[in-house]
């Protein structure tokens, strides 16, 4: 087994929908950039209300990926 070196970014996704697809949404955008993803982390989670419901949703998660060689 070949050593390997990680790097991880924060990023905050947002959603109308739910929290799965906040998280959704900001792995969706990385891996356009980004490839060989391989974990995330939620580190907040946030939302907006209005009428006495919630209407949006923001995550900040931590994902990590394996550098090249």
């Amino acid at each position: 087994m070949s050593d390997h070196v990680y790097k991880h970014i924060e990023l905050t996704g947002s959603s109308k929908t739910s929290i799965e697809d906040a998280v959704q949404t900001a792995i969706s955008k990385a891996a356009l950039t980004l490839h060989r993803l391989q974990w995330f982390q939620v580190l907040e989670t946030r939302g907006h209300i209005a009428d006495s419901k919630v209407v949006h949703w923001q995550v900040t998660i931590k994902v990590g990926f394996t550098l090249d060689s």
